[in-house]
């Protein structure tokens, strides 16, 4: 059967890729190639209960992407969120609004050097069916 198996990448404008590659790596952490991008292997974020990839259209009028302006969020799996915005209050990122513990796991949202907003999204394992 045909059919779409996951997300083969996420793909977006930047003023300067350069910049926002420095950013990402300082920030969160991100190794980038040379060629300007990285890969999330599958079996990385396997290795993590609960992980998932999500792919969900909001409505028009959500704000929940807010205070961003573009038409879309990046969220991002961690694997340890409190250290991760550790990294980032170190290089200046601010966490918006308060960290979210629901049953899917902990959520923190920030902006990313060009006003993106970007969800961190800690997983948590998932009940059993």
């Amino acid at each position: 059967m045909a059919g779409v198996i996951g997300i083969g990448g996420v793909f977006f404008k930047s003023p300067d890729p350069a910049v926002t590659c420095d950013s990402y790596a300082r920030v969160l952490g991100i190794e980038f190639g040379e060629w300007g991008g990285t890969v999330f292997l599958p079996a990385t974020a396997a290795a993590q209960p609960g992980a998932a990839t999500v792919f969900a259209p909001f409505a028009a009028d959500t704000q929940y992407f807010a205070p961003s302006a573009e038409p879309f969020m990046i969220n991002l799996m961690v694997d340890d969120l409190d250290a991760v915005l550790v990294r980032c209050r170190e290089h200046g990122v601010e966490l918006l609004g308060a960290i979210l513990d629901e049953a899917n796991g902990k959520f923190a949202h920030v902006l990313d050097c060009d006003g993106r907003k970007v969800e961190l999204w800690e997983p948590r394992p998932m009940a059993p069916a």
